[in-house]
């Protein structure tokens, strides 16, 4: 890693301490993200967790308390920081088309799309109430972690759906399954709708100061801040407008490498 990057890689406890880092990520099996975190934060660290932050109450218990003692914990949620979903979220927080009410989100799991849903709606710590189902239907296979597949093999998709409808009257349609991550013929939709227009994938439609209507594409947004982080994969994406969502990988590490740049104001 050291040759392949001229970062410095270690690979026991006493090294990584003699580097004498700014704060540490912890990026480790969910099942011991609360264990490793506690360890390195007992040790005076500022720690960075990946989400997760832990899997179930007792977890978060675990971590409230460290926080009580003095321990610094910030999470790492990115998802609003891909460039094409920051662009939308931007025009939502700046109030470009008015007050959002209710949302409707299939491309992200769990926490990350509650993250979103949070965001997207403006309704920060806001209680709720959520109703749920899971359903199982077939489905043909043509994509995977390991790569493409072109047997037509069919498996079992899962889908969760959620309606959810916070205390303040707004709501949210949670639709996902875990194959929209790797497939060809599965597809990642947001929608958000505001009092004066709409978020839709990568259009965004609202009403101009003489109440006429105007549309246009949204664009993967790079603020002046993380200039510095702009690829040429990116800078090709902002050229052309494509008019099907599409969240990747490129997207996923530039919004990571945000969070550490960020970790510096923080400090």
């Amino acid at each position: 890693m050291k040759g392949r990057t001229g970062l410095d890689a270690v690979t026991t406890e006493d090294e990584a301490m003699a580097i004498h880092p700014d704060f540490i990520v912890v990026a480790v099996d969910r099942a011991h993200l609360v264990d490793v975190t506690e360890y390195w934060t007992l040790k005076g660290f500022l720690v960075v967790v990946e989400t997760p932050v832990g899997e179930n109450e007792e977890n978060l218990a675990c971590l409230e308390k460290l926080q009580a003692r003095g321990g610094e914990i910030v999470c790492g949620e990115q998802y609003h920081r891909y460039p094409i979903l920051a662009e939308g979220l931007r025009m939502i927080t700046e109030g470009v088309i008015g007050e959002p009410l209710s949302v409707y989100i299939s491309l992200a799991h769990d926490y990350h799309a509650a993250s979103l849903i949070r965001r997207a709606l403006k309704v920060g710590g806001e209680s709720y109430t959520i109703h749920a189902w899971q359903f199982k239907q077939p489905m043909v296979i043509t994509d995977s972690r390991d790569g493409q597949i072109f047997d037509g093999r069919v498996g079992q998709e899962t889908l969760d759906r959620a309606i959810i409808s916070f205390e303040s009257g707004k709501s949210a349609i949670y639709d996902f399954s875990g194959t929209q991550y790797h497939s060809f013929i599965r597809s990642h939709h947001i929608t958000v709708r505001c009092e004066g227009g709409e978020w839709s994938d990568t259009m965004v439609c609202g009403m101009d100061e003489r109440n006429h209507p105007w549309r246009k594409p949204i664009l993967p947004g790079i603020p002046e801040k993380y200039r510095c982080l702009d690829t040429r994969y990116l800078s090709d994406m902002r050229k052309s407008w494509c008019p099907e969502l599409h969240l990747d990988n490129l997207q996923d590490e530039f919004a990571i490498a945000t969070i550490l740049l960020d970790m510096g104001d923080y400090l």
